[in-house]
């Protein structure tokens, strides 16, 4: 039994939007703060891209999902994994405030 196809509407592109718009500020913050902590410490910097990198990635399989005529929901682990990326851009930002 197959009900009515689904009309999504607009929602898969606000989600996609809203995904690029969280990418593009995730970007700003992990320069801003690899180019701060560059000369202080290598350690901050390096959490700082490889959190970058992680959403990034993240983002970018969360954005290709919305291509489908009915997107599924976002995986645990892919959730998980933006949350971490997030938590290690906060884990640089302490560093950074303990440096200087």
């Amino acid at each position: 039994m197959s009900g009515p196809a689904r009309d999504p509407g607009l929602q898969p592109e606000r989600t996609r939007l809203a995904w690029r718009r969280t990418t593009l500020t995730c970007t700003v913050v992990a320069v801003l703060a690899a180019r701060q902590t560059a000369q202080d410490t290598v350690f901050a910097a390096a959490l700082s891209v490889l959190a970058w990198l992680g959403f990034l990635s993240v983002a970018h399989r969360r954005v290709g999902a919305m291509d489908a005529p009915r997107p599924r929901p976002m995986p645990v682990g892919g959730a998980i994994a933006a949350v971490v990326c997030v938590l290690a851009l906060a884990l640089a930002a302490f560093a950074m405030a303990i440096a200087t």
